[in-house]
């Protein structure tokens, strides 16, 4: 889970961007064991039928998940929880280089939708991946969404994901290496629970 650190971050009650503190409509901090079954709601209720039990299973396995480095799992509260994300490393394949983090699954329940909860969330995660000093942040999402994050196509160029994308549009990446370039694209492995065609 998260660094000391980076907790004390998350519980003082703002998500820093762009030298702004933006207040979010709810807590943020780290996924306990104790959360799974709260957890698992959230996406069931942010996903319709088969979606909602091949993203809440995912949440799940990450968040019991052994990584190094470690999974973040973050989730939103207010009185109960309403939003949860997980962050999981990515490697170069056949290597132990760790490249950065893959943002999966974000899921917030659909009452609070639209209220900044997952936004929040999406920056904290941001926040932390910068923080741990790695190259990049990978989603498999709606460009529309990630777009206003920083997230583009043109930078996820670089990272070959481990399945054939049934959107390939939707792959994108954040890059923390302020402006300089890659290497050639090359094939990314990713955590194990994410090891499955049909979550790509």
């Amino acid at each position: 889970m998260d660094s000391m650190a980076t907790q004390q971050i998350l519980n003082q009650g703002g998500v820093q961007r762009r030298g702004v503190v933006d207040r979010p409509p709810v807590r943020i901090r780290s996924a306990t064991i104790g959360d799974l079954f709260a957890i698992h709601e959230v996406h069931q209720s942010a996903f319709d039928g088969a979606e909602g039990d091949l993203t809440s299973d995912l949440a799940i396995r990450l968040l019991t998940e052994t990584a190094s480095p470690a999974v973040v799992s973050l989730v939103a509260e207010e009185d109960d929880l309403v939003g949860h994300v997980a962050f999981s490393p990515i490697r170069r394949a056949g290597t132990r280089e760790v490249e950065g983090y893959l943002l999966a699954p974000l899921g917030v329940k659909r009452a609070f939708q639209g209220k900044g909860v997952g936004a929040a969330l999406v920056e904290a995660g941001l926040q932390h991946v910068a923080r741990l000093g790695l190259r990049v942040l990978l989603v498999y999402g709606d460009p529309a969404y990630y777009g206003r994050f920083g997230f583009s196509q043109e930078r996820a160029a670089s990272f070959i994901p481990p399945y054939k994308l049934r959107y390939p549009f939707g792959w994108q990446a954040h890059t923390f290496d302020r402006g300089k370039s890659f290497v050639r694209p090359h094939l990314i492995e990713c955590s194990p629970s994410l090891e499955d065609p049909a979550l790509w």
